[in-house]
């Protein structure tokens, strides 16, 4: 979700006018997301080189993420969606933990998913896999034979979800910029040069599209592809 601090300079605003409008575009990419039968959405709230921001904006950020989970946990719980936080979660403070657990309390019990990825980054996704089932190795309780893309999987932030099939960057930029690097091996990637907070329900249909309209090959020649299917669905 690139350029908020653009859009911002753009109009004259402080960088925080950027992020609330932000915000509110994640709230309608929800509802796009309902509309072309996505089940799971994950964005890219707070990376782990973010912290390197000025103080004030950084502060800014965990304020306005902690007001969002606090006002919207009920929001998202009525509308089905399940919220799920992934990162490494030790320098929050104690009431954004909280606010973060109670959310996903709250939310449970959705059909569908928002993945918020905040202190994110991927090489720390696969750092971390890696060093929990070397754990697992060393105890005795896996054997180093059986580790294999499946099992590292397991491991990592998004266990559990689909495959990633698209991810869309907003803001220009041609660059993933350390996000979901392992999930990302086999997914379509999608750059609008539309800045995040200008990212509309039309663009995202565009972006769906242009997803639906490539061939997906996974490894197999065309011959193979028209005799069989392969899963189409987006998940971005």
């Amino acid at each position: 979700m690139d350029g908020n601090n653009r859009w911002a300079r753009q109009r004259g605003l402080p960088g925080t006018a950027g992020h609330k409008a932000g915000i509110e575009r994640l709230r309608d990419m929800l509802q796009g997301c309902h509309e072309h039968n996505i089940d799971v959405l994950t964005v890219f709230a707070f990376s782990s080189e973010n912290w390197k921001r000025p103080l004030q904006e950084v502060r800014a950020l965990m304020s306005l993420f902690q007001h969002y989970l606090s006002s919207e946990a009920k929001k998202l719980k009525k509308e089905n969606v399940r919220l799920r936080v992934i990162g490494n979660r030790q320098q929050f403070d104690k009431k954004l933990l909280q606010a973060i657990e109670k959310a996903e309390s709250i939310t449970e019990d959705g059909e569908r998913t928002l993945v918020i990825a905040a202190d994110y980054g991927g090489q720390w996704d696969i750092a971390n896999a890696a060093k929990k089932i070397a754990g697992k190795a060393v105890s005795g309780q896996l054997d180093i034979n059986d580790i294999n893309e499946e099992i590292f999987n397991s491991y990592t932030s998004l266990a559990g979800m689909p495959p990633l099939d698209l991810l869309i960057r907003t803001g220009g930029e041609k660059r993933i910029s350390n996000f979901l690097l392992w999930q990302a091996a086999y997914a379509e990637l999608y750059f609008s040069p539309l800045l995040w907070p200008d990212f509309d329900g039309a663009a995202l249909k565009a972006a769906v599209n242009n997803f639906s309209n490539r061939e997906r090959r996974f490894g197999l020649n065309g011959e193979q592809l028209a005799k069989g299917t392969v899963e189409d669905k987006p998940c971005a």
